[in-house]
């Protein structure tokens, strides 16, 4: 998964696949979700995104450790936070 913050447009997508939309519905106002040709989920698109969202910072609950995946993984270059800590 990847985040991707556009300040020309105030936008943040969230990259969800590596593949490609095919295509997009608008499920709320500023929101549109992006389908591949399997019409599996791919991306997540937020206008105003500094209006709606605190992009400050980054939390993450939990995620899979394992099975490859590891904090190196992490773009720790940010200050992003990784489940009650701060990664940097």
């Amino acid at each position: 998964m990847k985040l991707h913050y556009y300040a020309d447009t105030d936008s943040l997508y969230i990259d969800l696949s590596e593949k490609t939309s095919v295509e997009s519905r608008e499920v709320s106002p500023g929101v549109v979700l992006d389908y591949d040709e399997a019409g599996h989920l791919c991306g997540i698109d937020v206008d105003h995104a500094s209006q709606n969202l605190d992009l400050s910072r980054l939390e993450t609950i939990s995620l899979p450790i394992g099975n490859g995946f590891t904090d190196s993984h992490l773009n720790t270059s940010y200050g992003l936070w990784s489940g009650r800590r701060q990664i940097r």
